[in-house]
C-alpha cells in the first residue's frame, strides 16, 4: 500500500529562464513543497522531526525531465512515500495543467538523531506510528496492493 499527496504549484516569474521555461534547478523547490506537504498529512513534517531531535537530510535525488512547465501555468505534484521503515523515499511525477507528466523524480532521506549527528538506519518510532495509523485507519495493511491519497 503507498500514501500519497497531491500539492499545487504556480510557476512564477522568478522560476523561470528567458524563454519563460522553467529552470532545471527549480524543479528540486517544487519536490521539496510536495515532500512538505506529505509529511505534514502524515502527521510528521519537519517540526514534529524536529521536536523529536530528528532531521532527514536527502541523501539521494534523481531527476528526468520530460517536458517542461510554463511562466504561470500550476503543476500538480504528486508525491508518494515508497518506503518508511529503515529511510523516507519518496516519488515524485509533475502534471502539466493538461495532466501529461513533466517530471518524475525520486528521493531518498535518512533519519540523522541530532544534536549527535548519528545517522540512524531506521525510522524513528514516531514517523512508523504515524503510518501504520493511517494504514489502520483505512482499514489495510502495508503489504496490501493500492494507495491511501491523503
Amino acid at each position: 500500500m503507498r500514501i500519497s499527496s497531491e500539492s499545487k504549484v504556480r510557476v512564477e516569474f522568478y522560476d523561470v529562464d528567458s524563454m519563460d521555461i522553467v529552470y532545471h534547478a527549480n524543479y528540486v523547490k517544487y519536490l521539496e513543497v510536495a515532500r512538505c506537504d506529505l509529511l505534514d498529512k502524515i502527521g510528521y513534517g519537519y517540526n514534529q522531526m524536529r521536536a523529536t531531535n530528528y532531521v532527514f537530510p536527502v541523501a539521494t535525488l534523481n531527476v528526468k525531465y520530460i517536458r517542461s512547465l510554463k511562466f504561470e501555468q500550476t503543476a500538480t505534484i504528486k508525491a508518494t512515500l515508497l518506503e518508511w521503515e529503515n529511510r523516507v523515499k519518496i516519488k515524485y511525477e509533475i502534471y502539466a495543467p493538461d495532466g501529461s507528466i513533466v517530471t518524475k523524480a525520486e528521493t531518498t532521506q535518512l533519519a540523522v538523531k541530532v544534536p549527535q549527528t548519528e545517522a540512524c538506519f531506521v525510522c524513528p518510532k514516531e514517523l512508523t506510528d504515524k503510518v501504520e495509523a493511517i494504514f489502520k485507519a483505512n482499514n489495510v495493511s502495508a503489504d496490501d496492493d493500492g494507495e491511501i491519497l491523503l
